[in-house]
């Protein structure tokens, strides 16, 4: 099995893997799209978090989970992903490419625009959530910078979380 990761996945897995490689997902792009009332904010002053929405591509990481590991892995990301059972991602398995190699399907979520916590906010309005939310898995700030970090360290970039970024000083 494999598992695409996009956020904090890259860089705070949770489950014992084969192996990570960069990768790239097509149709999808990663964006701050999903409220977060818990892990990265508040009730009162809710942070955002990352979700895959709909066009574009997105550059990620691909994690080798072995096929005994398999159905452990999947509830582990089932329960962290949709957080007291709140469905605000839909698992999928997609097609992604290898860097350098083929294609292979991996299993990733992705935002469900139907859910309430599901966000189209301007670009002044996320930078002011990243700001200002803290939760608790920490702040949002360090979410973004953390996400950004372990992608460069595979050799990845993503210019609207760098932009994002520089508008916090960050």
């Amino acid at each position: 099995m494999f598992v695409f990761a996009y956020g904090s996945l890259i860089w705070r897995p949770g489950f014992v893997h084969l192996g990570a490689r960069p990768a790239l997902l097509r149709g999808y792009h990663r964006r701050f799209c999903i409220w977060s009332r818990h892990y990265r904010g508040t009730p009162e002053r809710p942070g955002l978090v990352l979700g895959l929405d709909r066009g574009g591509a997105c550059q990620g990481v691909v994690f080798k989970v072995a096929p005994e590991a398999a159905p452990g892995v999947l509830d582990y990301l089932d329960a962290r992903e949709n957080l007291l059972g709140e469905q605000v991602y839909h698992r999928r398995e997609l097609p992604v490419r290898l860097r350098g190699e083929g294609v292979v399907r991996a299993v990733t979520y992705v935002a469900d625009r139907r859910h309430p916590a599901y966000a189209r906010p301007s670009a002044v309005t996320t930078a002011k959530a990243i700001a200002a939310a803290q939760g608790s898995a920490g702040s949002n700030r360090d979410y973004l910078l953390n996400t950004l970090e372990h992608l460069a360290a595979f050799g990845l970039r993503d210019a609207g979380l760098e932009r994002i970024a520089r508008a916090l000083g960050g």
